[in-house]
């Protein structure tokens, strides 16, 4: 009997530290639920909170140069644009013919979630002046070129916009491109407006879209002042981009007698970033572009408001760069353009422009640049340009520079592309003095006898030798 009544009062305490033990666990299990809830609450109070500490950046461009005859005289009107064709968007290449003193300062702002979300902010500074002087206060066109902020990796954004990029602002497209031998953008979309890049319908297809406004001044006869809007649709697939723009600037001919009030413009075009035209190691580019009305300025796109409703024009490029050997690479780029009815109903301008760009490499630090460039032109202001005296309305003919330039580098090996250059220049231009004194019809001309000048430049004759300096960095 007393074993019995030991033994319920042995089970009664083992019940009981068993309940105990039930409860210290539920304890323990609600005290662990707890401190989870808290940890992802304070995880999902970081997502929503930006790292304290914005990350600042600093990038720029710059190039500084000096130049000057055979008979130590400075030189003006020179640069890739100094032919006659120029004006009409036909570039030379530009190793020995620079003298401005540009550069580029771009100042970057950027905070990140610990989503990954980020906000990005840009400012950029840019200066161009022609003096030698070092105190340029009174020449300067120091200018803010950019002001824009963007928004990626939104959480909001799911399906093809979930990688994309919203901006707004004043900016450079980010997708321009252009030929660095000729200093020449291929695609220069610029302005203030919005957009959104990298939208992926698919895998291999990426698009943008941009709305851009720039401005082409007031008209006289209603004060109004003329914008012209721009919406551009840019698409990649694959190795290839498809790109399309429409633009409208409503009056534009009450600014200007016969100028287009809309225009189009299209482009297509093939890159290979690893293989230079499939038959060796480098990279390629090829396309073309067409425009019409306001989009004959292919290259600018909208920038032009004086273009005509029947302006038209179709611009064909390629470049590429690659190794010849160990020590020596080359990168050829060529360019035509044909166009009509630009400034007056009949006037027809035609050109193309041959570019090499060879490197002998003979020291880590030390190289020669060698640079030729043949550039045929056919220009005619047509039937309706006004007569000037001793100014040409038509003009035909070629123009060739070749160029050496002993430079010095931090690593020669490294590429085309590796800055900063220190370079000694010594280039002869050439040309046909059948385009001496051809003017476009809003050029004024000096109707002087004998002037006989070759662009704008104080050129005369038919060749030129230059020498000069010139530093050019980017980081």
């Amino acid at each position: 009997m007393e074993q019995a009544e030991a033994r319920a009062r042995q089970a009664e305490i083992k019940a009981q530290e068993a309940e105990k033990r039930a409860s210290q666990a539920e304890a323990k299990a609600v005290q662990v639920e707890t401190q989870t809830k808290e940890v992802a609450e304070v995880k999902e109070a970081k997502k929503a909170e930006p790292k304290t500490e914005p990350q600042f950046s600093f990038k720029g461009y710059a190039r500084a140069g000096a130049l000057f005859d055979d008979g130590l005289n400075g030189v003006s009107g020179v640069g890739p644009y100094m032919t006659p064709a120029g004006r009409v968007g036909a570039p030379i290449g530009r190793l020995g013919v620079e003298s401005d003193k540009y550069l580029e300062l771009v100042f970057d702002s950027k905070v990140t979630h610990e989503s990954g979300a980020y906000s990005k902010y840009r400012v950029m500074v840019a200066d161009s002046v022609q003096t030698n002087n070092d105190w340029t206060a009174d020449d300067s066109q120091l200018n803010v070129r950019q002001v824009y902020a963007e928004l990626g990796n939104l959480q909001s954004f799911t399906g093809a916009f979930k990688d994309s990029i919203l901006w707004a602002g004043k900016r450079f497209d980010r997708n321009n491109f252009d030929i660095h031998f000729f200093d020449s953008d291929i695609i220069f979309l610029s302005g203030t407006g919005a957009g959104i890049y990298d939208v992926k319908p698919s895998d291999n297809w990426s698009t943008n879209l941009t709305l851009y406004g720039r401005d082409f001044g007031v008209a006289d006869s209603s004060s109004t002042k003329i914008q012209n809007y721009i919406l551009t649709t840019n698409n990649y697939i694959g190795p290839w981009q498809f790109m399309l723009s429409g633009m409208r600037a409503n009056d534009n001919s009450d600014r200007k007698q016969d100028a287009a009030d809309s225009g189009v413009h299209v482009m297509a075009g093939y890159g290979d970033s690893k293989r230079f035209y499939g038959v060796a190691d480098g990279f390629s580019k090829t396309g073309v572009l067409y425009g019409r009305g306001l989009g004959a300025e292919v290259k600018s796109i909208g920038s032009n408001g004086d273009l005509t409703e029947d302006a038209q024009a179709v611009r064909f490029y390629t470049f590429g760069v690659t190794p010849l050997s160990p020590g020596w690479r080359i990168a050829p780029a060529f360019m035509a353009q044909s166009g009509k009815d630009f400034f007056n109903k009949g006037d027809e301008y035609n050109w193309a422009s041959l570019n090499l760009r060879l490197e002998q490499i003979l020291t880590p630090n030390f190289l020669i640049a060698y640079e030729g460039t043949y550039q045929y032109m056919d220009l005619d202001n047509g039937p309706n340009a006004p007569a000037r005296a001793n100014i040409k309305n038509k003009a035909s003919g070629g123009f060739y520079k070749l160029t050496v330039a002993p430079t010095f580098n931090l690593d020669t090996s490294a590429g085309f592309f590796e800055r900063p250059s220190l370079r000694f220049l010594v280039s002869y231009l050439g040309w046909d003095d059948g385009l001496n004194d051809f003017k476009y019809p809003d050029q004024a001309g000096d109707t002087e006898e004998g002037n006989n000048t070759f662009a704008n430049t104080d050129f005369t004759g038919k060749d030129k030798w230059l020498f000069g300096a010139q530093m050019e960095i980017w980081f």
